[in-house]
C-alpha cells in the first residue's frame, strides 16, 4: 500500500489539470467599452499628427466647431463623424495623393473637449451626464449615471430626443426593458446634447 502523502500527491495531480481544464472553460468578461481608434472626434479635441519620418509634419491641431483640422501642405482637413482611424485614413490619402509615397500617419486624441447629454425624468439623480473618455454612452449607462430609474420609472415609454444635422428634433420611444433582457439588439449609443426623458408609470 502507498504511503499516504504518496497517495494524496497522486491526488493532487490527477485533480489539478482537472481545475486548469474547468478554469478555461469559464466565459471571460467582455469590455463594452469602444476602443480609443473608435472614438468619434468631437470640436475642441486637441489632437496629435505625426507622419513617419516627416517631423516637419508633427503637429498638434485641436479640431473647430465646424469639425475640421489645418495641417501642413494639405490644408483644412474634414472630421466631422470621424472616428480616430478614419482621419488617419483620410489625411494618408490626402498626403499620399500629391505629396508622399505610402505616408505612415498616426492621430491620437492628447486632450478630449468635454461632452454631455441629459437624462431628466423618473431617474434618482436628473441632469447632465458626461461622456467618458474614449467611449461611447448607452442609453442604460447614461441613466445608470443618472442614478438609475427611480421606483415609480415607466421604463418601456423612454423618450430620446436628438437634434439631427438638419437642426430638426427627432423623438425615439424606447423600452429599456428590451435592453436589459437584451431582446433588442439596438444599444441606442447616445449623442452630444441628446435628451433623455424617462416619464413616470400611470398607477
Amino acid at each position: 500500500m502507498l504511503p499516504l502523502f504518496t497517495r494524496f500527491s497522486a491526488t493532487c495531480f490527477l485533480i489539478f489539470p482537472l481545475m486548469l481544464v474547468a478554469a478555461e472553460k469559464q466565459p471571460k468578461a467582455v469590455l463594452s467599452a469602444a476602443p480609443p481608434s473608435d472614438f468619434v472626434l468631437q470640436p475642441s479635441d486637441l489632437l496629435s499628427v505625426q507622419v513617419f519620418q516627416e517631423e516637419d509634419l508633427k503637429r498638434e491641431v485641436r479640431v473647430s466647431q465646424e469639425y475640421s483640422i489645418t495641417l501642413p501642405l494639405i490644408g483644412k482637413v474634414d472630421v466631422k463623424g470621424k472616428s480616430v482611424r478614419q482621419a488617419e485614413s483620410l489625411i494618408r490619402d490626402l498626403y499620399d495623393r500629391d505629396y508622399l509615397v505610402n505616408p505612415q500617419v498616426n492621430v491620437v486624441v492628447i486632450e478630449y473637449a468635454k461632452r454631455s447629454m441629459n437624462v431628466i425624468g423618473s431617474v434618482n439623480q436628473p441632469g447632465a451626464v458626461l461622456f467618458p473618455q474614449e467611449q461611447g454612452l448607452t442609453l442604460l449607462d447614461a441613466v445608470s449615471r443618472a442614478g438609475g430609474f427611480s421606483r415609480l420609472a415607466d421604463r418601456k415609454h423612454i423618450k430620446l430626443t436628438r437634434t439631427n444635422a438638419d437642426g430638426k428634433a427627432e423623438t425615439f420611444i424606447i423600452n429599456a426593458d428590451d435592453l436589459i433582457s437584451g431582446t433588442s439588439s439596438n444599444a441606442w449609443l447616445l449623442l452630444v446634447n441628446d435628451i433623455v426623458y424617462v416619464p413616470e408609470r400611470i398607477l
